[in-house]
């Protein structure tokens, strides 16, 4: 409770609590395991305090033991034939589920439905809504000792047996036999299309049945994480601007909110953009200089 006044007399309007973390929910869910029915007791104190609070999800990211020791042929294969259930990208949590698959669709249908079923709850955030990056943060290559300068096959994600015969079905390419499917434009579209599908058509019509704002964390190089977040039906994207990532100053921070807003405004959609910043990069003065440059650049917060 007096963590949620010093928020709201901060000027903080909304929370977004990790109620997924990837690994156990933190309601009381019925199909998920549960670290601690937390969000049910947060959100009478969030109100009663003044902010809004949004359920933070991990949506493709889903490291449950007993989800992959089962469903091992839900999760993305990458171009080298590789499972991510076994051989994931980067870290050991970048186990990511296919959007393709109606099996994984339902699975994560559930998680959304009973969190909509939340009473007063006020929104859903959807994070990891994407596929592994194809080509990491300039500055978090070197983190791992590699150098991305192109589309490596090791990185690029799905090339499992649905995506395959579905996008054969819908495009008359076969790309096994493509020599350098990075080049196809056709083959890159149906991958953004995978995710746009599963968060226009699958799950935020089970938020807005339920009155739920409808949220998501988004990269500013989307195209790398397959996430063309520019033609979603959401309320808000919440674009993570981490210069430090980037190798990039403030200033770059304004850049991109201006970037998303038009590439939206250009699709004919109004949804609003908040500008994610990392604190752990900005000390006072800049924390309030990047505030600044986002708000100025069109930002709605």
């Amino acid at each position: 409770k007096a963590t949620f006044e010093r928020m709201r007399e901060a000027g903080v309007d909304a929370i977004l609590p990790e109620v997924f973390d990837n690994h156990a929910a933190w309601w009381a869910s019925t199909h998920l395991p549960v670290a601690e029915p937390l969000l049910e007791r947060l959100i009478p104190l969030a109100h009663e305090a003044g902010l809004e609070i949004h359920a933070w999800m991990h949506t493709m990211a889903c490291n449950i033991p007993e989800v992959f020791e089962a469903h091992a042929d839900w999760y993305d294969v990458n171009g080298r034939g590789e499972s991510a259930a076994v051989k994931p990208a980067y870290v050991d949590y970048y186990k990511f589920l296919c959007p393709s698959r109606a099996e994984v669709h339902r699975f994560l249908r559930r998680r959304v439905t009973e969190l909509a079923a939340l009473d007063q709850l006020d929104g859903i955030h959807l994070d990891y809504i994407r596929f592994p990056d194809v080509i990491l943060a300039a500055a978090l290559q070197p983190k791992y000792g590699i150098v991305q300068d192109r589309e490596y096959p090791e990185y690029d994600y799905c090339y499992c047996d649905v995506c395959r015969e579905t996008f054969l079905d819908e495009s008359g390419i076969d790309v096994t036999t493509l020599v350098d499917p990075a080049a196809s434009n056709e083959w890159r579209q149906f991958r953004y299309d995978r995710i746009t599908r599963l968060v226009n058509d699958i799950l935020v019509p089970v938020g807005r049945a339920a009155h739920k704002q409808m949220t998501a964390a988004v990269f500013p190089n989307w195209e790398h994480v397959r996430q063309q977040w520019h033609v979603w039906r959401v309320d808000a994207v919440l674009p993570m601007l981490y210069q430090s990532f980037y190798a990039e100053e403030i200033a770059w921070v304004g850049a991109q909110c201006k970037a998303g807003i038009a590439r939206m405004q250009e699709e004919g959609n109004s949804t609003l953009l908040y500008s994610g910043l990392f604190i752990p990069a900005l000390d006072p003065g800049q924390l309030r200089e990047a505030i600044q440059v986002s708000r100025a650049a069109g930002a709605a917060g």
